[in-house]
This record gives C-alpha cells, structure tokens and sequence, in this order.
C-alpha cells in the first residue's frame, strides 16, 4: 500500500526562476533533478518538488513543514530573518505568539511564504 512509499510534498510556482532563487538562495536548498517545468529538492532525508503550474498561491493551508530541534530553532529563525524571510501570525486556538513564533505546549513554530504564497513553517520536534 502506499504507506510503504516517501511521499513528496509538490509546490506549485508560478515562475519556476523566481522560486529557484528563493528555495535555493533564501532557504539554502541545492537543486537536485530536473523535471519537466520543476525542480526536485533534497531536505533531509526527503525530497520536495517545485512545478510551476497555474494553480500556483490557491493554496491556503500550510503546505510543507520542516522540522529542527529544539536546541537549534532559534539559529534556524534568525538565518531566515537575515535572508528577509518575514514571519506570518494568526489567530488560533492554543497558540500563544512571542512576538512571530508562536508557542504550543513546549513547541515552537514559526510560518512565512515562497514567492507564489505557498505557506511553510519550521518547528521544533513535537514529540
């Protein structure tokens, strides 16, 4: 079945250029494999795929999320704060905000956009 397969998140871009300059200049990510009107990521021991597609910014929920260890979260947001990466708030439920990251339980997390809107989020381990 197809638990036993990785899955791979897909983002839709609307311009695969400007989306390759943020996940690769912005984020930090090397290209890997080139796909027809994309680009797969390698992030961890995963791989995500950025397509252009005219779909691109319809999505509205968190998309793709990454997570980092407690101990190394708060260098996490500040390297993307200092690529200009700016953090989104949101009310909801059991979310308390330090300022843009928010805190759950003894979680932390924090969500910002690529260039087409695609949400992303970096948190601590949850467990």
């Amino acid at each position: 079945m197809l638990s036993t397969y990785s899955p791979i998140p897909t983002l839709a871009v609307k311009d695969v250029a400007a989306a390759r300059s943020f996940y690769e200049g912005t984020l930090g990510f090397a290209p890997g494999r080139e796909e027809t009107g994309g680009i797969v990521y390698t992030a961890g021991s995963g791989q995500f795929l950025v397509y252009e597609s005219a779909y691109a910014g319809t999505n509205k929920a968190t998309a793709m999320a990454f997570e980092a260890p407690d101990g190394d979260f708060d260098t996490e947001v500040q390297k993307l704060r200092d690529k200009g990466v700016q953090f989104q708030t949101f009310e909801m439920e059991g979310l308390e905000w330090d300022g843009d990251v928010a805190k759950f339980g003894d979680s932390r997390a924090v969500w910002f956009n690529d260039p087409d809107g695609n949400i992303l989020s970096l948190g601590t381990e949850l467990m």
